[in-house]
């Protein structure tokens, strides 16, 4: 049976980064874009071009360094909107504008104040003025499923005739069930006669849970080209998610016939650069890219695995990316081996950098009797983090305990010069970061601060994410060691190197230290609380 090539849409970057602490600086969306592209999406939605000058740059730099994928940028259906996106893209070996606007009463009526008439009229309009700037323009009719079927297919014939190359028909609020979308697609694809000039599109979203069924029911009428995003990140509950559609696809080819241009042996890399990019963790549970969609517990799943891995997996570890060889390392393991390892987890490194992860590898090791594969990951993660190398930690010595005032003393290098601190805190962790922050001399507030094992062990890796904020902006920072309290200080530092970069040397007023609130305070504090961290 033939199958029919499905057009993977990926919006991460766009929407995926809206949601509340996905948000990305332009180094980070050139990562990530790099990252897609290894992959094999066909679309790249790297911004909206009208939002900031932060995404007007970094979609002229994905398209910069970014070559194989379309590259799109989103617009309102507005000229100024439409002139920003293209100069934004005009730059790109294949460039898209992607205009949307709302179509159903409910928007026209207490968002637009339109009517359907002059919403159609708007749309055509648009389409015809994005066209005349760039071949390939794409028009979303937003909140397509609560819209009237009839002004539906009038709207998507109406901007197929102006110009547009694909329409999108989201589920903007995750509303939809798997019917509405089969419906609804069907319909277009039936009752519009000039669908067959344009892609039709869905884009999901997963507010009941529904996003990636409501995506699969949408190919199956008709759409050929999916919206998504890695791990399903986005909008309050977040979009279908890339992985999981793409392999619904390859897994049941039975009753889905179709093909996508996706490397599926990129997805765990994928999911990895996105959380090392933005410090969420991806539930273990998460399917197809969780740690646990691979493990087995049960002896009788163990037990049926033995007997034949189809017992209990329907899609191989390797189809993904994760592999199911296990190298062990320890202190006496060699460069070689560690290198190796590195290679088989999509890592690869110039020599200098080697050199140094090696270094920090047998730190890590003369600590941990086996260094497993996800303390690998997450060492070499904390030291890929885009940073330059300002200040280092040399070394601290804290003084702790549940009838003292913790104290920390702190010493960092810069330029081979150290420069030592103490301070005191209400716990040893809030004390050592007080004693960095009197070091390098920067005012910044904690936004936020996790704390999570690497594996399950004793002796496992203390793995620490800090969210950092000065007045230019927040800055993260990722941090690994077995001592939790070294973990947050390398964290720390971590943003902190990146917050200091290209920042003036010396702050006209910075921040004192004040005694009317803890370590534990600044680590739940939102944006309604900005308390500074000294």
């Amino acid at each position: 049976m033939q199958k029919e090539r499905i057009h993977i849409f990926d919006t991460t970057l766009r929407d995926g980064e809206q949601a509340p602490g996905y948000s990305m600086n332009l180094d980070e969306k050139i990562r990530m874009a790099l990252q897609l592209e290894a992959l094999g999406v066909d679309v790249i939605e790297a911004g909206f071009a009208i939002a900031s000058e932060g995404d007007f740059e970094s979609i002229k730099a994905v398209c910069e360094h970014v070559k194989k994928p379309i590259i799109a940028s989103l617009s309102r259906s507005l000229e100024k909107d439409i002139d920003a996106s293209y100069e934004a893209i005009r730059g790109a070996e294949r460039g898209r504008i992607h205009l949307f606007l709302a179509t159903s009463d409910l928007h026209l009526k207490y968002k637009l104040r339109m009517s359907r008439e002059e919403v159609l009229d708007r749309s055509t309009k648009m389409v015809a003025y994005a066209r005349n700037k760039i071949d390939d323009v794409q028009f979303s009719l937003e909140d397509a499923t609560r819209t009237d079927l009839d002004y539906l297919c009038a709207v998507v014939e109406a901007v197929i005739n102006a110009g547009a190359n694909v329409v999108n028909l989201p589920d903007t609020v995750g509303y939809a069930s798997t019917g509405d979308l089969h419906r609804m697609v069907d319909t277009v694809m039936n009752r519009v006669p000039n669908a067959d000039k344009a892609i039709i599109a869905v884009h999901c979203h997963n507010d009941l849970g529904m996003g990636v069924a409501n995506t699969l029911a949408g190919l199956n009428a008709g759409a050929r080209q999916a919206e998504v995003t890695i791990c399903g990140i986005g909008e309050r509950a977040g979009n279908a998610a890339l992985e999981e559609v793409v392999m619904n696809l390859k897994t049941r080819g039975d009753i889905y016939p179709f093909e996508t241009n996706i490397n599926t042996e990129q997805i765990t890399q994928s999911a990895r650069v996105l959380k090392q990019i933005t410090g969420v963790k991806i539930h273990p549970s998460k399917a197809i890219g969780g740690s646990n969609a691979f493990a087995h517990e049960s002896g009788i799943h163990q037990h049926g695995m033995m007997a034949n891995s189809l017992t209990y997996e329907i899609m191989t570890p390797e189809s993904v990316g994760v592999k199911k060889t296990s190298l062990v390392l320890g202190k006496h393991s060699g460069q070689h081996a560690f290198e190796q390892r590195l290679g088989e987890l999509g890592y690869s490194f110039t020599k200098e950098e080697l050199s140094r992860l090696f270094s920090e590898f047998k730190n890590l090791a003369d600590r941990k009797k086996n260094v497993e594969e996800r303390d690998l990951i997450a060492l070499v993660e904390s030291a890929y983090q885009g940073a330059p190398t300002i200040w280092e930690l040399d070394s601290f010595v804290v003084n702790s305990g549940n009838l003292i005032t913790s104290t920390a003393c702190v010493t960092l290098k810069k330029d081979d010069e150290k420069h030592q601190e103490v301070a005191w805190g209400t716990g040893p962790v809030y004390a050592a970061l007080r004693a960095v922050e009197k070091i390098v001399d920067h005012p910044f507030s904690l936004e936020d601060y996790t704390l999570q094992a690497v594996t399950e062990h004793r002796d496992a890796l203390g793995e620490v994410f800090v969210k950092l904020r000065d007045e230019r902006g927040t800055y993260r920072g990722r941090g690994v060691s077995t001592d939790v309290i070294e973990a947050s200080i390398l964290s720390c530092l971590a943003a902190i190197n990146k917050m200091v970069d290209g920042a003036p040397a010396k702050q006209e007023h910075p921040f004192k230290p004040t005694n009317d609130h803890s370590f534990e305070n600044d680590m739940l504090m939102n944006n309604s609380d900005k308390r500074r961290f000294m």
